[in-house]
């Protein structure tokens, strides 16, 4: 009869006999990381700008501000994520624009503090990777970088099992731009009778997608069916309509007017929300919604949720994506410059002596 120490043995040879468990065995690929790493090296250097280094592969990203032309600067650092719009991109099996949409959540919040964003890094997490679908977004995400002329310097790709559903993933994004001492927004001078002018959005953007999903449920309307507010396009081809992106216009404005005072984008909370953010206690922003033209999904959506006026201006941009404060005698100059860069733009109204709420609307959106 053994005894109990040649039982244990032969346990033991037993475990040393079998196959050693890997990484890849818990459901981590590394050679698959390797390959996406290799995959987007070339999108990540066509990002490359004055004081950015593009190459990967180093435990930290460099950027050298000296090189981009700055004396004495300031720093500013935003971050963001694209939300349940990523729901839209998954479920439809298309990825190649949510990346735009990352950087743009970011940079368009630096340049309304007159920071010009300077590099990008991003997160990439998922349950299993599928090398193809990461690419594209990481395409997408230069894409936006170098729409910005942001150098997209650095990111983080985790496999994580257990985490996340099969096939899902989510991404976040960090930016960091800057601005000389003394040239950051808003100035210290609003005053009455600024006049307040609006950037027409591209769509929804990133924002109200938890409710956009509900409504689109509501609707029965497929993904791949005609989107019945723009019928050249597929229903998630029109929802997944990146951010617009309007560093590149403000900046032109910005530098060659001088008449910027302000900046809101207009993001969840709408305008509502995030206009107030820039504003002193004692201004308010007067409002014109019959100046909007606000884009035939808003409608829609609207309708199909019977979704009321006010709750539309909180959740959703209206089609206005980037809000502007601008001084009474140089409105035509701002308007001009930002004009010729290919913006839309509206007179929405003034800022006003503030009495009550910190928004006040007249008219009502002119759904397109």
């Amino acid at each position: 009869m053994a005894s109990s120490n040649d039982t244990n043995d032969t346990s033991s040879n037993n475990t040393q006999n079998a196959p050693g468990i890997t990484y890849a065995d818990a459901g981590v690929d590394i050679d698959a990381g390797n390959a996406l790493v290799e995959a987007i090296k070339p999108a990540i250097r066509s990002t490359k700008r004055a004081g950015s280094d593009t190459e990967i592969g180093g435990f930290g990203g460099l950027f050298d501000l000296k090189a981009a032309g700055y004396t004495d600067p300031i720093l500013v650092a935003a971050n963001d994520g694209v939300g349940t719009k990523l729901k839209v991109a998954i479920e439809a099996n298309k990825h190649d624009t949510v990346g735009i949409d990352l950087v743009a959540m970011c940079v368009n919040d630096l340049i309304v503090q007159g920071a010009e964003p300077l590099f990008f890094l991003d997160y990439y997490s998922t349950g299993k990777l599928n090398v193809e679908a990461a690419k594209q977004v990481v395409e997408g995400i230069a894409d936006g970088c170098r729409q910005s002329n942001c150098a997209l310097i650095g990111g983080e790709t985790a496999e994580m099992p257990g985490m996340y559903s099969k096939g899902d993933y989510d991404l976040a994004g960090f930016s960091v731009g800057a601005a000389e001492r003394g040239q950051l927004l808003p100035t210290e001078d609003l005053a009455e009778g600024d006049v307040l002018i609006g950037l027409a959005s591209s769509g929804a953007h990133s924002n109200g997608y938890s409710l956009i999903r509900k409504l689109v449920e509501k609707s029965g309307v497929a993904w791949n069916e005609p989107a019945p507010f723009a019928k050249d396009k597929t229903l998630a081809e029109a929802l997944l309509e990146p951010t617009k992106i309007y560093v590149r216009s403000i900046l032109a404005a910005i530098k060659e007017t001088g008449g910027i005072k302000a900046m809101a984008h207009i993001t969840g909370g709408g305008f509502t929300e995030n206009i107030p953010r820039v504003l002193p206690d004692t201004l308010a922003a007067s409002i014109d919604l019959s100046s909007v033209n606000s884009p035939a999904i808003f409608g829609w959506l609207q309708k199909i949720g019977n979704i009321a006026e006010s709750e539309m201006l909180r959740t959703f941009n209206c089609g206005i994506g980037m809000v502007v404060v601008v001084k009474l005698d140089q409105v035509d100059e701002v308007i001009a410059v930002l004009e010729r860069e290919g913006e839309s733009v509206a007179k929405l109204g003034n800022l006003v002596k503030r009495e009550g709420d910190a928004v006040l609307y007249s008219g009502a959106l002119a759904n397109g």
